[in-house]
């Protein structure tokens, strides 16, 4: 039986380990059922797919295929329960007739139905979020998607348009926001080569300032290194005061702003501010996109955590996962007009090469690099030296 769907078409199965309370909710809703059929009629937005429990489902799925019996005589005989018992075995063959009794003796009161039945989908969306959430941090973790950015943003519109599905049928109420701890999100080893694009990016806005002012896109959080983040809100402030950008304004402003002390070397920031290669906005795309694909895995553990937590209701759910999604929004409108420039046609720059005393940088290609201009007293070759 499929339990959910996987918006690009994959079929998947989700039956939580154990009990969970829903069990017996889905017990008392089919006990009810059993002993009253009519009660089938005031539960038309329920589907089989809702049930956590594969044989509860086909169960349900037998009972909308087997005609309703008439009161008189589904009170002479179990009739219309051996028929609808039938029908269920060739899909769920666990179940007996001895188990359906068990469900008849689970239910307190039959014509609870409705509220049981509002339990088991209830129970139903937070599964749904759950799988959402799972691919869109698989998505987000996934290095071999080609665009993987444009993939993890397909994911959270699908998780968006659900969330938006869901809310008709469950709508807000006052105090819906969970109240859920969210444990820190589990953070691998920063590879080399992203501390080291931030680095590029840091060292040629250094050389070409007049692209800060066009890079209003990138924040100083979208940084791994925090040091990187605060260089960069550096470059930021001298261009827009339109103080000179060169090494040592850059290390003199740092210090009045106290990242020094917070045991960045000097002679660091020399070094890091002589060594630019490519175009700032090359790397500062590079740069961004990782921090929306780390925003988007934020986020995906965020709501996963919302939907493990059994306090959380489906509206503090729905809600909470709405204004996750949200936090993601702020970061793809950035990097949408980082990107825009890309849509039109550029024309070929020259590569420069470039040796520096510092961490070993990615090549980059020609479409990628900023014809180079060295400032006045620099030799006027094809490489800078430090």
């Amino acid at each position: 039986m499929q339990h959910a769907t996987d918006p690009h078409g994959d079929e998947v199965s989700y039956d939580p380990p154990g009990p969970h309370l829903v069990y017996y909710a889905e017990q008392a809703l089919l006990g009810a059922l059993l002993l009253e059929p009519a009660l089938l009629a005031d539960l038309q937005q329920l589907e089989a797919d809702a049930f956590s429990n594969a044989s509860h489902g086909e169960l349900f799925s037998a009972m909308l295929r087997v005609p309703a019996p008439d009161p008189v005589r589904h009170q002479a005989g179990p009739f219309w329960v051996n028929a609808v018992l039938e029908t269920a075995l060739p899909d769920a063959p666990g179940l007996t007739v001895s188990y359906l009794h068990t469900l008849i003796s689970a239910c307190p009161h039959a014509r609870h139905a409705p509220a049981y039945a509002a339990m088991v989908q209830a129970e139903h969306a937070r599964r749904t979020i759950h799988l959402h959430s799972e691919h869109l941090a698989r998505a987000s973790a996934n290095t071999a998607l080609p665009d993987r950015a444009t993939a993890v943003l397909a994911r959270a519109d699908t998780l968006e348009r659900h969330l938006a599905e869901l809310s008709g049928r469950f709508p807000s109420h006052p105090g819906s926001l969970p109240r859920t701890t969210v444990p820190p999100a589990p953070t691998g080893d920063t590879e080399e080569e992203v501390l080291d694009e931030e680095r590029m990016l840091l060292a040629s806005a250094a050389v070409w300032p007049s692209a800060i002012n066009e890079m209003r896109w990138l924040t100083a959080d979208d940084f791994t290194l925090s040091a990187h983040g605060a260089l960069w809100q550096v470059l930021n402030s001298l261009s827009h005061r339109g103080d000179p950008v060169d090494p040592i304004t850059v290390l003199w402003e740092a210090q009045h702003r106290g990242i020094l002390a917070s045991g960045l070397a000097p002679d660091e920031v020399i070094a890091l501010m002589s060594a630019p290669a490519a175009s700032p906005e090359h790397w500062g795309r590079r740069v961004i996109e990782r921090a929306l694909l780390a925003r988007a895995a934020e986020v995906a553990h965020r709501i996963g955590a919302y939907t493990d937590d059994p306090a959380t209701t489906v509206h503090q759910l729905i809600t909470g996962s709405r204004r996750a999604l949200a936090d993601l929004t702020a970061i793809r409108t950035r990097w949408h007009r980082a990107i825009a420039p890309l849509a039109a046609p550029a024309p070929e720059a020259r590569a420069g090469v470039s040796t520096r005393a510092g961490p070993h940088r990615p090549s980059t290609t020609a479409a990628a690099v900023r014809p180079l201009s060295p400032p006045a007293g620099r030799p006027q070759t094809g490489a800078h030296h430090r």
